[in-house]
């Protein structure tokens, strides 16, 4: 009797497998033992069985054979049609039950059918895995102990003679992949979270460029405590390059872990954050050294950095970026500027454009904003008509949101934006009789 391993593909919670064929005789039948440990009637009761073709009459044999023959040689053989006939029907517990059963035979289960059976049982486990019965520690502690088997099995397994060096590493390959998988995945339902990144990272080893393993690593380093972002992230976006299945659900969870870590106030920086992240994937299987992720801690240290708020954003790069995301979206009170611009627009909306210093030294901030000639920042005043009265090289104060952000030419965008009451009563007094208005000035920049 010849048994071919072939591993079929199956989608059971997002699960792929590698396919291998094997033609090879993974075990004796009883027929080619040379001396049999078994009577006539016993071989003819396993017979009877085994040829069964009905899958419930085939179990009810099978069940008449233990039961009279519960110490029987051929143990092994009625076990493997047990798991054979419920895997068939997709029947995964049962399938585990018998294959245990087997393996349980210990010595007397030779190497070329424990791995056969090993193998059937983590394609067993992947494809009933959304089942309860599947989900408990129990059975998630036994899939990740046979799959820790099967890969010590493996390295003892000696090629078979019909095989080719090829077919032979290949088929390690496979089997591998496949038990580093179920490792993998027992392991994270166990939330030994670190044992399973250590899995799906052999299993990569062997197939780099299986998207659901660099979706399920992704998921190990996330779901650590404290959570891995940086690897997570990197690991998803390698999964969405790769068109794992599911690519929107994964960019979603992708985009929900990086707002809780961040927690900026503009998301669409998130979203192009993630756009990146997932270009950088598709190009490159290494995460580059100097890609990062700045923190939440590291956005609230740069937003009270008020002295390099300027020069970072102006200074783009890594600094600004990590500015732009700390600022992006805050309203900010009392901003001191230069006006060089106004256009009055329509109704009571005004757009101004005005330069504010860079420099922190109050006489150094004062000598830069007179020699201001260009704008840096463009304010979009909203509901005050009055500004329209402000004159060029006027100096006021305004609260406003910061919206956008240009690094060269460098230009930031204030949104729903009110000038200070007092400068603005400023600009709005009547000039004394045969007297030309002349600009209003703060004491200082604020």
């Amino acid at each position: 009797m010849r048994q071919a391993c072939k591993w079929i593909a199956t989608a059971g919670m997002g699960v792929a497998l590698l396919v291998a064929t094997s033609g090879t005789r993974v075990w004796a039948a009883p027929q080619d033992q040379a001396k049999p440990a078994y009577t006539l009637p016993e071989y003819n009761a396993y017979q009877a069985a085994h040829m069964e073709k009905d899958p419930a009459n085939k179990i009810k044999l099978l069940d008449d054979f233990v039961a009279k023959y519960p110490m029987s040689a051929l143990l092994m053989f009625v076990y493997n049609d047990y798991y054979t006939d419920y895997y068939a029907q997709k029947n995964y517990p049962k399938t585990l039950e018998y294959i245990d059963k087997l393996l349980a035979l210990g010595d007397k289960v030779d190497i070329g059918t424990r791995i056969q059976s090993l193998a059937y049982r983590a394609q067993a486990f992947f494809a009933g895995s959304s089942m309860k019965e599947l989900q408990t520690p129990d059975a998630l502690a036994k899939a990740r102990d046979a799959a820790a088997d099967g890969l010590k099995t493996l390295a003892a397994w000696q090629k078979p003679d019909k095989m080719t060096d090829d077919q032979f590493a290949n088929q390690k390959k496979s089997l591998g992949f496949v038990f580093d998988s179920v490792a993998g995945i027992s392991e994270s339902s166990l939330k030994d979270y670190k044992a399973a990144q250590g899995s799906f990272q052999a299993a990569l080893v062997i197939n780099p460029m299986d998207a659901l393993t660099h979706f399920r690593l992704g998921t190990a380093y996330l779901q650590d405590m404290p959570p891995l972002v940086l690897d997570g992230a990197w690991e998803l976006s390698r999964a969405i390059a790769l068109k794992a299945p599911g690519d929107a659900q994964i960019r979603a969870y992708l985009r929900s872990q990086v707002l809780n870590y961040q927690q900026v106030s503009c998301d669409k920086l998130v979203d192009d954050e993630i756009n990146n992240l997932i270009t950088l994937a598709g190009s490159s299987a290494d995460r580059p050294s100097s890609l990062t992720l700045p923190s939440a801690a590291d956005l609230s240290k740069a937003r009270d950095d008020t002295a390099d708020f300027l020069p970072w954003l102006m200074e783009g790069a890594d600094h600004g970026n990590v500015m732009w995301l700390a600022t992006c979206g805050l309203e900010y009170p009392d901003v001191g500027v230069k006006v060089v611009e106004v256009d009055p627009g329509d109704g009571d909306n005004v757009t101004l454009k005005v330069y504010r210093p860079s420099a922190t030294d109050p006489d150094a901030a004062s000598k830069e904003m007179d020699a201001a000639m260009t704008a840096n920042m463009e304010v979009h005043v909203v509901g005050q008509p009055d500004a329209k009265k402000l004159m060029k090289d006027d100096e006021v104060r305004f609260t406003g949101t910061l919206t956008g952000y240009t690094q060269s030419p460098f230009l930031l965008t204030w949104d729903m934006a009110k000038v200070n009451d007092d400068d603005l009563k400023d600009a709005t007094a009547a000039p004394e009789p045969g007297k030309t208005p002349s600009k209003r000035r703060l004491k200082k920049p604020q």
